[in-house]
């Protein structure tokens, strides 16, 4: 496996990972609270599901169009 697609491996798994701490603290009742009352959520949550989306994209494009040797 070329070092490229390595890296779109680790980049997908930790954009999944912001992902899941994105959902995590959608969920938590503080937040849940807050955006009842200003109807949206903390710079935080959406800094996590920017970032996460972003990186599980990057990391599966390069992944799966890394250059490839052979």
């Amino acid at each position: 496996m070329s070092l490229p697609r390595i890296i779109g491996a680790v980049a997908l798994v930790i954009g999944l990972v912001l992902l899941g701490m994105a959902y995590n603290a959608s969920q938590a009742p503080v937040e849940q609270v807050s955006e009842a009352v200003t109807g949206r959520f903390s710079d935080q949550t959406i800094t996590f599901l920017i970032a996460g989306a972003a990186a599980a994209a990057g990391g599966l494009l390069l992944f799966l169009f890394g250059r490839r040797r052979g």
